[in-house]
């Protein structure tokens, strides 16, 4: 399999680690659209939210743990956007399930 999150999460390739566990991996994002924007990836492939089931859920609940920790780490406590996008017309660009976790300045909504 040639997915850039999957070799980012078995250390293939580098990145700005800021939490890891058994299942998930956080990492700052290399063209962040906020002051703190960090992506949170499940380990195992999962290519969207379209993909979610039964089966691999569990690991949802844990980056949704894991970025309450991480907003909490940063210094969010005014607020923080989650956001994951699925399939290409949504803006997904890495089809492996991510989410992004930013914070920092404040969002409108909707988003552009």
């Amino acid at each position: 399999m040639d997915c850039l999150f999957c070799k980012i999460a078995n250390n293939e390739i580098p990145s700005d680690k800021v939490y890891e566990d058994n299942d998930i991996l956080a990492f700052r994002d290399i063209k962040p659209n906020a002051p703190t924007h960090i992506l949170i990836i499940p380990k195992a492939h999962i290519a969207s939210a379209a993909e979610i089931t039964a089966e691999n859920s569990g690991v949802i609940s844990k980056i949704f743990e894991a970025a309450a920790k991480i907003a909490k780490d940063a210094g969010l406590e005014s607020g923080f956007r989650v956001v994951t996008n699925c399939g290409e017309s949504a803006g997904q660009s890495v089809m492996h399930l991510h989410f992004h976790l930013m914070g920092g300045r404040s969002f409108s909504w909707p988003p552009g």
